[in-house]
């Protein structure tokens, strides 16, 4: 098992450094056919390692951390190759490797190209280098090797959307690297504090020690350090603006990645690092984090209803970044009572996010390959984009990843909502619970503005008349490529509504032990 999770990281990084040797051939088209070809292959062995993992894994102890392996790296500092695997950090481990297979089969028929953009060989070894980082974040077990595997991925991501974006891609980018670098600035100096005062930087050792040894002064600074950047990345409301601007000019699969792992990094450290290793800052934190998630969740909506109205020029892609606010919100809520059921619910809303906005963004970034815009009052025009008509199963694929995420019972988006907002009911002891119940009727009006928003997307996208004249009179239906791409994700997406335990069956003895209770 051990030997699969090593293999898991090492392979998309040696398919990276492969991408510098002339290996794909002389001619520069045949090259990038060939580039693409293996970039698929490559992603398919890792997804294929991780499927490995997870039917090796013990379900009966998903509280323990399996296929480990502990080398000393850096004597002097104490640093160590651990990695690991446990029931919070497999999930996404899945997603991650679920994700980027199917970016890069699509990337293969729909990877943009033209004068100024980079050759295929260069976006496959960024690509591959951006899956090593993001599947390590998920396998480290020491804050030095979290702290490196969080900054492997920026800037990949900067140059996917800088080189292969659209629009204000260069200012999209420099944004997003500026926010995200110094939210890892500050999260690493509570890295350095909390190493120099526990005298390691063990990931397992601190959680197994649960704050002793470190005084309470020393929790609440470095748990705010550690708050501070990785809501940046998770986003939290006020540290999101970097967000709309990078999935509005990224690429079709460089939204899908970004918003489908890159937002969860954020999040899976505030579960794995603050909870556990900084208990009393935590809670001493905790009431604030709810209400920045809570003002989130409605910010984020009534952005998105302002996107959403006629005349607005509302961008969908934009939309759907404001969207993550909100839904992130939820995540963020749940983790800031404290309590397993918030924690768990905060977990299983990363996965349905994940897979509902991944599928939300394939399908708008086909739109826009279609109509050559994603702008929503384009797209509506005097009679609306009509897809039930002109294209009924793209159509029928963007309303149910609507309906998904707007929260339907049933599907994946319902399930961790509802616990967050359980958790936030009844916080953890010494959290005041008048404080959190009003951070829960929040999140409650923010999921009846959601779901406005996303129903009058469906209607001005999908309901027009198709015998009327349209901005695209030839419009392709869902291309084979497409469906491969895409069904993956529907069809997680109705597993996990209806068979939640799936997931909450491998979350829940893990949080129970991260909190403290077992």
């Amino acid at each position: 098992m051990n030997a699969v999770l090593i293999a898991l990281l090492v392979l998309p990084l040696l398919g990276a450094a492969l991408t510098l040797a002339p290996v794909f051939g002389a001619d520069p088209a045949t090259a990038d056919r060939r580039a693409l070809t293996f970039n698929t292959a490559v992603s398919g062995l890792v997804f294929l390692l991780t499927v490995a993992l997870a039917a090796g894994f013990d379900h009966d102890e998903p509280a323990r951390m399996q296929a480990t392996t502990d080398l000393s790296w850096i004597p002097a500092l104490d640093v160590r190759l651990h990695l690991g695997v446990d029931g919070v950090s497999l999930p996404l481990i899945v997603l991650t490797s679920l994700l980027t297979l199917l970016c890069a089969g699509y990337s293969q028929r729909r990877l943009p190209g033209g004068e100024g953009v980079p050759s295929a060989r260069a976006f496959v070894g960024l690509f591959l280098l951006l899956e090593t980082g993001m599947l390590a974040t998920f396998a480290v077990l020491d804050l030095i090797l979290f702290f490196l595997a969080f900054e492997i991925v920026l800037i990949p991501m900067y140059f996917l959307i800088a080189r292969w974006g659209s629009g204000r891609k260069v200012p999209a980018a420099n944004r997003f690297i500026l926010y995200t670098l110094l939210g890892s600035a500050v999260m690493l100096l509570g890295f350095l504090l909390i190493g120099t005062k526990a005298g390691t930087f063990d990931m397992q050792a601190l959680a197994n020690a649960h704050g002793n040894g470190l005084s309470h002064t020393t929790q609440v600074t470095a748990g705010l350090a550690i708050m501070i950047g990785l809501a940046v990345k998770a986003p939290a409301w006020p540290l999101h603006s970097w967000l709309p601007d990078a999935h509005t000019a990224a690429p079709t699969v460089g939204s899908v990645l970004l918003a489908g792992v890159l937002l969860k990094m954020g999040t899976y450290g505030l579960v794995r690092v603050l909870l556990p290793i900084v208990p009393d800052g935590s809670a001493t934190l905790a009431p604030y984090l709810g209400a920045f998630a809570a003002v989130g969740i409605v910010y984020g909506s009534l952005a998105c209803l302002a996107l959403a109205r006629p005349g607005a020029k509302g961008d969908l892609k934009r939309l759907i970044a404001y969207s993550s606010v909100g839904h992130m919100g939820f995540v963020l809520l749940g983790i800031a009572s404290l309590t397993p059921v918030g924690v768990n619910g905060a977990l299983f809303a990363n996965i349905a996010h994940g897979l509902i906005t991944g599928l939300l963004f394939f399908v708008v970034g086909a739109l826009k390959d279609r109509y050559g815009t994603a702008d929503l009052d384009t797209l509506a025009g005097a009679t609306g984009a009509a897809l039930y008509g002109r294209a009924p199963r793209l159509g029928a694929l963007l309303a149910f990843a609507a309906v998904a995420s707007l929260g339907l019972p049933g599907l994946a988006g319902f399930w961790g909502e509802l616990l967050a907002m359980f958790g936030a009911f009844d916080p953890a002891a010494g959290l005041s619970r008048p404080a959190f119940v009003t951070y829960m009727v929040l999140a409650g009006l923010g999921t009846l503005l959601t779901a406005a928003y996303l129903l009058i997307v469906v209607r001005r996208v999908c309901m027009g008349d198709p015998a009327q004249p349209a901005a695209a009179a030839d419009l392709p239906d869902l291309r084979r490529y497409e469906a491969v791409s895409w069904t993956p994700l529907a069809a997680l997406t109705l597993l996990a509504g209806l068979w939640p335990a799936l997931l909450l069956g491998l979350s829940e003895p893990a949080v129970q032990h991260l909190l403290g209770g077992g």
